[in-house]
């Protein structure tokens, strides 16, 4: 398998995207706000990533507005507010097979051109 869950108006994600040329080679690429993830989804990328924490983004404008860095969220927590809003899936998430790149953090894009 070969997905991409991206958001077409982010810029870094559509730069990713093109400097890796992943349209162009065979990736399903998914709208996250237009085509929301569903929870069987969710579910698989918690699974090769190991929490759903992991997948979670601390940079969304709502985990500061709606004052989550006080709270004291589990992983049921995440995952329920993966689903309700798709800004708290960290961005971009790539799927290469049994392998899975989250974010745009430089040592993770790394390890993506290393693959592809």
């Amino acid at each position: 398998m070969k997905k991409v869950y991206h958001l077409s108006t982010c810029d870094t994600s559509q730069g990713i995207i093109k400097e890796n040329k992943l349209d162009k080679k065979g990736f399903d690429l998914q709208d996250i706000k237009t085509e929301k993830i569903t929870a069987a989804q969710l579910d698989e990328m918690k699974k090769m990533a190991g929490s759903y924490e992991a997948l979670f983004s601390r940079r969304a404008l709502k985990y500061k507005s709606l004052g989550m860095k006080d709270m004291n969220l589990t992983e049921k927590d995440y995952r329920k507010y993966i689903l309700e809003e798709y800004t708290f899936l960290k961005r971009p998430v790539i799927i290469i097979d049994d392998k899975i790149f989250i974010g745009s953090e430089k040592k993770n894009l790394e390890a993506l051109k290393n693959v592809l």
